[in-house]
């Protein structure tokens, strides 16, 4: 009778350590960190369905311009930015970004509108566009604002192979990122706005000027 009872005990301190040690557990598994959703970029820019408007801070000409290289050439690597699937990290030019390139390229101050920026863009090639895009984007890594900022220095290499150099400067609590590209003769875009399509595999950061895979004159 003894040996039952300390057996029935036994069992329970047993199933009692076993429930406590689940329950002790359980706290970390829960809070560990999320899997990424599969939202793709393409489908961020594309939910703007307003067009070429007077705000300078969206992405009205990039959107055009993934449209114009994917209709041209269906295959383009450009189409990475519609695989959720895929990790990667984008740069986003906003408009006006877009504008001051083609101010810059026709050697004047007055910046066009948007429409008239897509064109002249357009009017570069789709080959021409499709690098540059390409030029944007980083793939195989999701980075966010709180990684960029621990990477100063770091060289992040693009989709056509060229890199990036990330800078950041400024004071602790008001870091900025530049991202310094292959046109030593122009101001480096710098970020505006982080973390775009945050929680997803595939992450946007905007920049203030269009990454130049090359030095213009």
């Amino acid at each position: 009778m003894r040996i039952t009872r300390l057996g029935k005990r036994a069992a329970a301190v047993a199933t009692a350590a076993i429930v406590a040690s689940a329950l002790s557990a359980a706290p970390a598994a829960a809070h560990g960190p999320k899997p990424l959703k599969t939202r793709s970029l393409a489908a961020v820019l594309t939910a703007d369905t307003g067009g070429f408007d007077r705000n300078g801070r969206d992405y009205d000409i990039l959107t055009a311009a993934v449209q114009a290289v994917l209709a041209a050439k269906p295959s383009s690597p450009v189409a990475v930015l519609a695989d959720g699937k895929t990790a990667l990290t984008a740069f986003l030019p906003d408009d006006l970004a877009f504008r001051r390139l083609v101010a810059d390229l026709q050697h004047t101050r007055r910046l066009p509108g948007e429409r008239k920026a897509f064109t002249a863009v357009a009017g570069l090639g789709i080959d021409t566009v499709e690098s540059v895009l390409l030029y944007h984007v980083v793939p195989g890594n999701t980075i966010t604002r709180r990684a960029a900022l621990k990477a100063g220095g770091a060289r992040l290499t693009t989709a056509t192979g060229s890199k990036i150099k990330v800078q950041v400067y400024g004071h602790s609590r008001h870091q900025r990122i530049a991202l310094v590209d292959a046109d030593r003769s122009d101001r480096n875009p710098r970020i505006n706005r982080f973390d775009i399509n945050r929680g997803n595999r595939q992450i946007a950061h905007g920049i203030d000027r269009v990454l130049r895979p090359i030095d213009l004159p």
